[in-house]
């Protein structure tokens, strides 16, 4: 019995939203279950627009195209995040500026933000860390007093909350992922949430290789033509009716993944409170929607150890991101701000436990492995 550290979750319908896509005749982007997504999302995290994308990486190049950013600015961001965060700025040219993670959340540490700020600063990014929130008050009120945009990258954030608000609902523009591994999932997909109404249309026009095809389909314009920069940024169709399928079912997702997360926790106490391990913290402020559950062991060499130890019972659990400024092209493109503790110490200890929808079953199993490995 080998126990996956991921295991895409099918709720029933996928399979007929796809074949309903087919007979609509429409498989192309923008069909009837794009519409519906779309609109899902801007009602359920109350954006201005919503617009599927081909990934959480294609929302974030969408979203570095609309700051309008010229080589040389910068672009303040944790380094304990995916490679996407900082690729699709560094694409525009820009200078991705690394900060240090918060040692409770490993969400960027809001304290060390305004240190980090030039005259070149023209983003803040801040990454919502296992479906965590950020501290968006503090991160809001430096961008206004220091006239910043504002990406929340949300690629694990659906169905989280930042002081009751939505995450994804707060900065300028929020991306999304439902890459097999998130919890709402299309095998491959994203969206681009934009909060800043002077920027829907020109999102719009940039999602559809920079023309005005949208206007035209609103009757707005009598004919659509080239008229910013842009790139194909839609999903197809059968990506839409995949991903509608596991949309309406996103409340019970979430249930079902908290309930494991929770399993988790308890089991864990005694562990932490041994000083064995560290358990995740989640602020009061905030709620989260289980993404992951990982656990803080004591260095390196113990978590390599873990990992073997599992590995060896078929349970396979994983480490996360590499610091982006300690790899090849973090230190040829950006910057660090400060010192990068926590974000070295933390990324080394740091272990990832199975976690799908349907792992009840085994979780018995494999708690029972991870205590006997820990205590």
């Amino acid at each position: 019995m080998k126990i996956p550290f991921n295991k895409p979750y099918m709720t029933g319908k996928e399979l007929w939203f796809i074949s309903q896509a087919h007979a609509n005749g429409h498989l192309a982007g923008d069909g009837e279950f794009t519409r519906k997504c779309n609109d899902w999302l801007a009602s359920h995290i109350g954006c201005d627009k919503a617009l599927l994308t081909n990934s959480c990486t294609a929302a974030l190049e969408m979203a570095a195209i609309l700051s309008d950013l010229q080589p040389g600015d910068e672009v303040i961001m944790p380094s304990y995040t995916f490679v996407s965060t900082a690729n699709a700025f560094v694409l525009r040219g820009a200078v991705p500026v690394f900060v240090d993670i918060r040692p409770d959340t490993l969400n960027i540490d809001e304290t060390k933000i305004e240190e980090a700020i030039s005259s070149k600063t023209k983003v803040i990014v801040p990454v919502h860390y296992a479906g965590v929130g950020c501290e968006m008050d503090v991160i809001m009120d430096i961008a206004q007093r220091h006239n910043l945009l504002v990406i929340e990258d949300a690629a694990q954030g659906i169905m989280s909350t930042y002081k009751g608000r939505p995450l994804g609902s707060i900065g300028h523009m929020a991306t999304l992922s439902f890459h097999e591994t998130k919890n709402i999932i299309a095998g491959e997909g994203g969206a681009l949430l934009v909060n800043a109404p002077h920027l829907v249309e020109r999102a719009e026009i940039i999602r559809e290789k920079g023309t005005n095809r949208s206007q035209f389909f609103r009757g707005q314009v009598d004919k659509y033509s080239w008229v910013d920069i842009g790139s194909s940024f839609l999903p197809g169709e059968i990506i839409a009716a995949f991903l509608w399928a596991q949309i309406e079912e996103a409340e019970s997702i979430t249930r079902r993944r908290l309930d494991i997360w929770q399993t988790y926790y308890q089991w864990f106490e005694a562990l932490e409170i041994a000083e064995k391990l560290r358990r995740p913290v989640i602020p009061t402020c905030c709620t989260h929607n289980a993404h992951m559950f990982y656990l803080l062991l004591k260095n390196l060499e113990e978590r390599t150890a873990f990992i073997g130890k599992l590995k060896e019972k078929d349970i396979f659990s994983v480490f996360h991101y590499v610091p982006l400024d300690a790899s090849p092209m973090g230190q040829q493109f950006g910057r660090v701000s400060g010192d990068m503790t926590h974000t070295h110490d933390l990324s080394n200890r740091l272990v990832r436990l199975p976690l799908w929808v349907g792992l009840e079953e085994q979780q018995a199993y494999v708690v029972q492995q991870i205590l006997a490995s820990l205590g």
